[in-house]
């Protein structure tokens, strides 16, 4: 089991997802011998999950049944234990998709949190790229680094404790983009552009204040990042449901000609289906502001190698 490769056998040592129902899922580590206990009965994992595939439906003790899931960054989100406040997967899938993230990326994160981020990075940038990520504290570091090791992509990552606005991200010149979750963005701005490769890349900063953002935006201007810009993602569910509608009556087609009476009932109707906005729905979650870090033109790089001979010559 890997969080970045498809197994079909449930082995000992995976992480398993346990489906209830939509709302109800929970995360297990399958041993040999050990006994999970839900809500319809009991899960044996000798016999009920090892060797069986992923997408199973087992009987529990009582005569319910549940299915066993492949983990995946989706639903490790949904389930992994929080040790910080954690990026879900609307705004998840807007920074991989805008940070331009492909198989071979490599990646520059602070800080690591709960890592919900994190694992989405490492499915996109599987199996050459790699991702160096930051955590200001110790223990969640620690954490991170353990969880990484047992979903088995520890290869793709290196987890460093220390503070990024401070002493930066460890690396140099090497990454095709960061991405940013501290309370003070605006003072790690020089460090993602030294860790960024000398042309091109793109950075985000994730912040749920608009001051963050403004402080922000100055700090990459300043650092001659452009395409600054700056959305927020809010999702809006619709719910299907059927309702009935009358149907009018206009009269008959052609009143002149036809000699029978075709008019609707007064009390027709059919059977819609349709959907209505939520009630409620979450709201802000945070402002993401992206940049580009500028590339060296080739008229210019020419121009400057011209001139630089003349200069030697």
């Amino acid at each position: 089991m890997s969080f970045v490769e498809y197994s079909e056998f449930i082995q000992e040592g995976d992480v398993a997802i346990i489906f209830l129902g939509h709302d109800s899922m929970m995360p297990i580590k399958v041993q040999q011998g050990a006994q999970t206990q839900t809500r319809y009965g009991v899960i044996r994992h000798s016999k009920d999950l090892i060797g069986q595939r992923f997408g199973t439906k087992v009987t529990c003790s009582k005569g319910g049944w549940v299915y066993v899931l492949h983990p995946t960054p989706e639903l490790w989100t949904l389930n992994l234990p929080h040790r910080t406040q954690i990026l879900y997967t609307t705004d998840i899938a807007n920074i991989t998709m805008m940070l331009e993230l492909k198989p071979g990326s490599v990646v520059c994160e602070s800080g690591t949190g709960s890592g919900s981020l994190s694992h989405a990075i490492l499915r996109t940038i599987a199996p050459t790229g790699h991702l160096h990520t930051v955590e200001f504290h110790q223990q969640r570091a620690e954490k991170a680094a353990e969880e990484f090791r047992e979903h088995r992509v520890g290869h793709l990552v290196t987890v460093r404790n220390q503070d990024v606005c401070k002493e930066g991200f460890g690396v140099t010149g090497v990454a095709d983009a960061v991405f940013l979750d501290i309370p003070s963005p605006w003072e790690a701005i020089q460090h993602a552009k030294s860790a960024m490769k000398k042309q091109g890349g793109r950075v985000c900063s994730f912040s749920p204040c608009i001051e963050q953002v403004q402080k922000t935006c100055e700090a990459l201007a300043g650092q001659g990042f452009e395409e600054i810009s700056t959305v927020e993602v809010l999702l809006r569910v619709h719910e299907v449901r059927s309702i009935t509608l009358p149907l009018p009556d206009f009269g008959p087609d052609k009143p002149l000609e036809t000699p029978t009476d075709t008019r609707i009932p007064s009390n027709a109707s059919v059977l819609c289906k349709t959907t209505t906005p939520p009630r409620e729905m979450a709201g802000h979650t945070g402002y993401l502001t992206f940049a580009t870090k500028p590339r060296i033109h080739c008229l210019f790089y020419l121009q400057f190698v011209y001139f630089g001979l003349i200069m030697w010559i």
